[in-house]
Formats: C-alpha cells, sequence, structure tokens
C-alpha cells in the first residue's frame, strides 16, 4: 500500500534561507503548506519571503497560477526567528551549510522541539544521511529529502535514506515530495547519493581528454551537445557550476570511495581552483567571460568536396542514419556486404567505423586497414549536427579527406580531434552507463530510477541504462574493455550488472 503525503494543513518548516531552502519553501507553499522559514542571518528570511512572493507574481503574471493562487501562497509564508517556534512543525526541511558538525548541531536541537512524529530532513547534497543521524536520539525519523538547483523548476528530488532511517519515513517523504508535483526516487545514503555519482564520468572524462590534448574544450562540448545531445557541454557546465563546488563534490566522493580511481579528481580543475577561475561566478574558467573576451569556436574542418564511391555496410542505426541523409542529399550510394570487422561506410580508399574503444591506429594494426577513421557515438546519428572523427596514423590524407567529405555531405560539421581511445561522446556515455550499473548492483537505487535521476536531475538526453541498452550492452562492455586494456587502469573495470546483462541477455533494467 503507497504511503500517505503530509496533510495540506501541517506546517513545513525550512531552515536556511538561500537560493535552495527560498525555493523549497516556495514549494512548499504552493502546494498548501503553512510554512516557516529560519535563518540564523539577521533579515535573511524575510528578505526570502519577499524575493519568494515576487516570483509568485511572476508566475500568476505568465498565467502559470492564478492570481488567488499566488496570493495565497505568499500568505502562507512567515518568518521564524529562532529554532523554537518550529515546535508545531510536521516536517522540517534543512538546507544550510555544508557541514556535518553545523547540521548535526541544528539536528540535535530540534530533536528536544519538535512533537515525537515530525520528519527530520536535510536537503544535503553529499554529506552522509548516516552520519547526520548519528547524533540524533531517533535516528530513525532523519532522511534526505534532495532537491536541485532551482528547486520550483527541477523535478527531481532524491529521498536518502540512512542506516537507521525507518521506511516509513522514507516513503511518506516520497509521497510528500510527489504530492508537491515533483518526481521523486529512492536512493540509499552513499557517497553523492545517485546523481552527484553517477554524473562524475561526464566531468572526468571531459577532463582527461583535455588533459591528453585530444581536442580544445569548445571543440568537445560543441560534440557533447551536437553530437551527444547533451543541453551543455561537460566545460561550460563546470563553468556555470562552478569549479569551487564542482571540484569539491568530485573530491569528496573520491574520498568517501576510499580514492577509487574512477573519481580521481583532474589535475587540471585543481589548477583553475587555485588560480580563482572559478567560472561564471569570478569571470573566468575554462572560458572566458570577461567584457570584450574572444569567443573560443569549436574546430571544425574546412567543406572538402566527395570524389569518391560511398559504399554503405550493414544495418546498424549509424549506416541506416548515414544512406538517409546522403540520399536526401542526392548523394550516389552502392551497398556492400555486411562484414565481420564493424565497417559502416567505405569511401574511396578510407573505411569508417563507430569507435569500439580503441584507437583508430590500434584498430588499424589489429584489422590490417591502414585508411582506418573511426567516428563517435551519436545521440542520434539521423539528426546530429556535428560529429568527432579519428584517423589512425596509418591512414592516408587523401583517405582522411574522402571520409570527411562523406560525412560533411551527409550534413555533418566535423570535428577532427586526435587519436585517443573511446573518442568523446561513447567513452562518457559507457563510462555514464558503468556508473550507473554499478549504483544498481550495489543497492544504491534501483534501475528505473537512476535513469530518471540522470534525466530530471542533470538533463541528461537519455537515462543512461537506457542508452547502454539502445547502444547494446555488449558494446558498452566491449568498450570499457578496450579503454582499460589501452590505459591499463582499474578506472574502466566493467559493472558487473553489466557483465551479467551480457550473459543474460542484454537488458539492464531486469
Amino acid at each position: 500500500m503507497s504511503a500517505t503525503p503530509l496533510s495540506g494543513s501541517s506546517t513545513v518548516a525550512v531552515i536556511g534561507a538561500g537560493a535552495m531552502g527560498g525555493g523549497i519553501a516556495q514549494i512548499a507553499a504552493v502546494a498548501g503548506h503553512p510554512v516557516k522559514l529560519l535563518d540564523a542571518r539577521e533579515g535573511a528570511a524575510t528578505s526570502a519571503i519577499e524575493g519568494i512572493r515576487a516570483q509568485l507574481n511572476k508566475l500568476a503574471d505568465k498565467g502559470r497560477l492564478t492570481p488567488e493562487a499566488a496570493q495565497a501562497a505568499g500568505e502562507r509564508l512567515s518568518v521564524a526567528t529562532q529554532v523554537s517556534e518550529l515546535a508545531d512543525a510536521a516536517l522540517i526541511v534543512e538546507a544550510i551549510v555544508e557541514d556535518l558538525a553545523a547540521k548535526q548541531s541544528l539536528f540535535v536541537s530540534l530533536e528536544s522541539i519538535v512533537s515525537d512524529d515530525a520528519i527530520l530532513s536535510t536537503n544535503t547534497s553529499s554529506i552522509s544521511i548516516t552520519a547526520i543521524g548519528a547524533a540524533l536520539k531517533r535516528p530513525e525519523r532523519l532522511a534526505g529529502l534532495h532537491f536541485f538547483n532551482p528547486a520550483p523548476l527541477m523535478p527531481l528530488v532524491e529521498i536518502v535514506s540512512g542506516i537507521g532511517t525507518d521506511s516509513a519515513v522514507a516513503d511518506t517523504l516520497f509521497a510528500t515530495a510527489k504530492a508537491w508535483g515533483k518526481t521523486p526516487v529512492h536512493a540509499r545514503s552513499t557517497p553523492g547519493f545517485i546523481v552527484n555519482r553517477v554524473a562524475r564520468p561526464y566531468y572526468a572524462e571531459a577532463l582527461r581528454l583535455l588533459q591528453e590534448g585530444a581536442a580544445d574544450v569548445a571543440t568537445i562540448d560543441a560534440v557533447m551537445r551536437e553530437a551527444g545531445g547533451f543541453r551543455m557541454g561537460p566545460f561550460e557546465l563546470m563553468d556555470l557550476i562552478g569549479h569551487d563546488v564542482n571540484f569539491a563534490v568530485t573530491r569528496s566522493v573520491w574520498t568517501a570511495f576510499f580514492n577509487d580511481t574512477r573519481f580521481t579528481p583532474s589535475l587540471i580543475q585543481q589548477e583553475l581552483l587555485e588560480g580563482g577561475f572559478l567560472g561564471r561566478k569570478s569571470g573566468r574558467g575554462f572560458y572566458d567571460y570577461r567584457e570584450g573576451a574572444a569567443k573560443l569556436l569549436a574546430a571544425t574542418e574546412a567543406p572538402r568536396s566527395l570524389n569518391a564511391t560511398v559504399t554503405l555496410h550493414g544495418n546498424s542505426e549509424a549506416a541506416i542514419a548515414f544512406a538517409t541523409r546522403l540520399s536526401n542529399a542526392n548523394i550516389a550510394l552502392t551497398s556492400g556486404a555486411t562484414t565481420s570487422d564493424g565497417r559502416i561506410t567505405t569511401v574511396g580508399d578510407a573505411v569508417i567505423f563507430v569507435t569500439d574503444g580503441r584507437s583508430a591506429t590500434q584498430r588499424a594494426a589489429q584489422s590490417n586497414i591502414a585508411n582506418t577513421v573511426v567516428i563517435d557515438l551519436a545521440l542520434d546519428y539521423r539528426s546530429a549536427t556535428r560529429i568527432a572523427i579519428s584517423c589512425a596514423q596509418q591512414c592516408a590524407p587523401a583517405a582522411r579527406d574522402n571520409a570527411i567529405a562523406m560525412l560533411q555531405a551527409a550534413g555533418l560539421q566535423v570535428s577532427l580531434i586526435k587519436d585517443i581511445p573511446g573518442l568523446a561522446v561513447m567513452r562518457t556515455v559507457a563510462m555514464l552507463a558503468n556508473e550507473a550499473s554499478d549504483a544498481v548492483n550495489q543497492g544504491v537505487c534501483s534501475a528505473a530510477d537512476v535513469d530518471a535521476a540522470m534525466r530530471l536531475g542533470v538533463n541528461y538526453p537519455r537515462g543512461p541504462l537506457a542508452w547502454a541498452e539502445q547502444i547494446g550492452v555488449a558494446t558498452v562492455r566491449d568498450v570499457l574493455l578496450n579503454l582499460a586494456s589501452s590505459y591499463g587502469e582499474d578506472r574502466y573495470r566493467v559493472s558487473p550488472r553489466i557483465q551479467q546483462a551480457c550473459y543474460a541477455g542484454g537488458s539492464l533494467h531486469d
């Protein structure tokens, strides 16, 4: 039987009137709850309520709320000046500084004030719920209620259970968040919960590509957006988040997992932090946001003329998409036999493959095809506007140009990057799927919840497990194995759940 959400008449107290606390207070007030907002900074709660009421009026002006609903929600907000005024709250949401001692001290003081059936929750994004609850006499009534910024707009809420959390408390929070119009997911209190753990490869692989000189930041960002379908590239996203925040989360997860190489922080990002290049907030990060600064542009190959015969091989998603795109461009095509080596097209002497995690040079040597060109993964090869490619060192310039010309004729901008294993999108998606699989395998969350969390919490175009199934779980496994072989690092070890799925038929959602 599903849990019952808190009644609309129940008082919700929010402690911390910053951006997150104010956003949570707004959500609860719009949902019909009397809301008390408390902040230790003088005047902060009053200022936050004024801002919330102004925001509610804007929503009414845009037709997203009726004027009556906006006014009523605003009237439900009140300022509390001390913790003792929160005694009647049925739910406390803590949104103060990310400091374990400060949170423990606050909850200890609350425990002696609120009623026995009041629920205590924390909006922490990285601190262990178990550790916070260790200071309480009744840790069973504490859980994580983790919203994403901006809270009124972002649909995801992680309901995080510590080792002592009563399942009924977590279920009530889940039902309440759902009643508030959010999409809640359950998570166990492990480092990073779901989103901050599973998202680490999105930044880590991009930073590694940059460190290896694969391409510049603007090119990698463009490939991830225009081929991978991500809303923002990793470098512009890190600049937006702030390198102080992003690096701290990465370091926290890395430390909490006893320095697991999968989460190793980047020296490049550390250097930005040490130099005060924090991103948008400081005016400089990977990009320069100062007035008059030159805009960085993605590296795009100059137009080539297509003067070679294009032959399509097999019926893979990429091959079918290129057949359609080239036919629409009135390019003559021939049909070749499906081959065991996985080629998708030949253009003159060039042989084109989708990356399998090996460098083009390694693939050329192992297959004895000198003119090997590998292309990156795309979310949808039919609609992508850019593609990254690498060429084997053995590849002749004329063959390289034929491959680029074919891709351009298909309507793609081409970014030629250094020949590194797995290119950009493929290795990133494989690592995201691998981390998501490990989270499920370790009982942190369900397969459905990890996919929902990554789509709704960080706007990924597809849940990582669903994406792996679309690519082919065996393909993801092989990419990871080839990356591990190329680098000789435990960083790319394959999740047992991916291995099991390969043996059992390829589903990661069973």
